[in-house]
């Protein structure tokens, strides 16, 4: 009976991330608002009434969507050895992102963008969301420039929460112009040149001799 109970468990975890999937790739192409759960269900191949059952409703799909966002950020992130990092692994991590973004994440990155335009004003459903990761991340950001003044890497006077507020738009910003012109627009190469140059700036290299 364990056998038949784990393969179930198995195919319920299978099923779930399908639907999540799907949601992933409508949501992205005609916004939350415009995606109907009968239109993801379809796709996922699976009943509108099953994918209630799994989610509770469409909000309950979309933190869904939202938390498997997190999970692979989370688990990519983890492959970054340092717990406290430098100034210039945190920058390589977010440029490694960047190209694992273009290479294989484009439907969340879209989605992601889709998201924020949906939930600017503060009575949106998600605007909490949206303003709490971004505060979060301008504040990660923030600690590592913090780190680098205290350990003497940095200038005293490096105004940290100026250039976590730069870092995090940059982010924001360079990812809308590839999602609307991937052609022209090398998501990766901009990015390495922007944290390149941020680093500099943070950083710079010591004087010779």
């Amino acid at each position: 009976m364990a056998g038949v109970k784990g393969q179930v468990q198995r195919r319920g975890v299978e099923r779930r991330r399908a639907m999540v999937d799907a949601a992933i790739t409508l949501f992205a192409r005609g916004g939350v608002r415009g995606t109907g759960v009968a239109a993801v269900a379809e796709r996922a191949g699976v009943t509108p009434s099953a994918l209630i059952h799994h989610f509770g409703s469409k909000e309950g799909l979309l933190r869904a969507v939202l938390e498997e966002a997190d999970r692979r950020a989370l688990e990519r992130l983890s492959a970054t050895p340092a717990a406290r990092p430098t100034v210039r692994e945190a920058f390589d991590w977010l440029v490694r992102d960047a190209e694992h973004t273009a290479a294989a994440e484009r439907e969340l990155a879209a989605l992601h963008t889709t998201l924020t335009a949906e939930n600017l004003e503060p009575g949106a459903g998600l605007h909490a969301w949206f303003q709490d990761r971004n505060r979060a991340l301008r504040s990660r950001l923030a600690e590592v420039f913090r780190r680098a003044v205290a350990a003497g890497s940095a200038p005293a006077d490096l105004p940290v929460e100026t250039l976590a507020a730069e870092a995090a738009a940059f982010l924001e910003g360079v990812h809308l112009l590839w999602l609307l012109d991937p052609e022209q627009v090398d998501l990766a190469a901009v990015t390495r040149g922007y944290f390149d140059a941020l680093a500099a700036r943070v950083e710079p290299p010591a004087p010779p001799g």
